[in-house]
């Protein structure tokens, strides 16, 4: 558990530019809730479920981050600010994450079994971001402030928008914004239909351009139904 520790406090220091001294590190939140989850998570195991349960919420009560006891929670994860963190029961959080307060892994389902998000190693979660269900997200992917994730993620790829689109890949940015699909990452399929309504609209704007000029020559006939009489006679 020391040594664990000693492991947080080094990686809060060198991810936290605000982090002045070991002194400072020890009053932050996120510090806080990964200590009481990591004895709550020991508790769980060996089925004292409810211990685990009161320690968990009055580490709620404390730091206002919300691990469920069966969560796992790798090592190194720094939780900075940390308010408004929630983290389900069956989420699994690899290795020196980093995540930021409001950061949601929840699920999608009331049945039992794995109903939250896996995360890889070296992941980024920006600010209010929510990922959501079963879900794989890659090691070292970057999860933009607020984005809504419900599909896996490979690896090191930059995830904004809702819903989440994958703009990075392997440090190149993406042209073709591409939508995360559970089988493979493809184009969203949304967008054929989008191009469809595109081409109708333009046929539709084009036939309108049409129909206002034959209103215009109608009304300027009816203005002057001389000058048409005296083109008709000319001719």
């Amino acid at each position: 558990m020391f040594v664990l520790l000693k492991e947080d406090i080094r990686n809060v220091m060198a991810k936290d530019p605000a982090a002045r001294s070991v002194m400072d590190v020890l009053t932050y939140p996120g510090l806080h809730a990964i200590i009481f989850h990591r004895i709550a998570h020991r508790l769980w195991n060996r089925k004292r479920y409810f211990l685990a349960r009161a320690i968990s919420q009055l580490s709620r009560f404390l730091t206002h981050i919300e691990i469920h006891p069966g969560a796992t929670i790798g090592r190194r994860c720094f939780i900075d600010h940390g308010d408004g963190v929630v983290i389900g029961e069956t989420a699994v959080v690899g290795d020196d994450v980093l995540m930021y307060h409001q950061v949601t892994l929840g699920g999608t389902t009331l049945s039992k079994g794995k109903r939250h998000p896996t995360i890889g190693n070296g992941v980024m979660i920006g600010m209010g971001a929510a990922i959501l269900g079963p879900i794989s997200v890659g090691d070292r992917c970057r999860i933009g402030s607020n984005a809504v994730v419900n599909k896996d993620i490979p690896s090191d790829c930059t995830v904004v928008g809702i819903p989440g689109r994958i703009v990075k890949r392997n440090g190149e940015s993406v042209t073709t914004q591409i939508v995360m699909d559970n089988d493979i990452n493809r184009v969203d399929p949304q967008d054929n239909t989008i191009r469809e309504m595109r081409q109708r609209i333009e046929m539709l704007e084009q036939h309108n351009e049409k129909l206002e000029e034959l209103i215009q020559r109608i009304e300027e006939h009816e203005r002057h139904p001389h000058c048409w009489s005296v083109s008709i006679e000319e001719s």
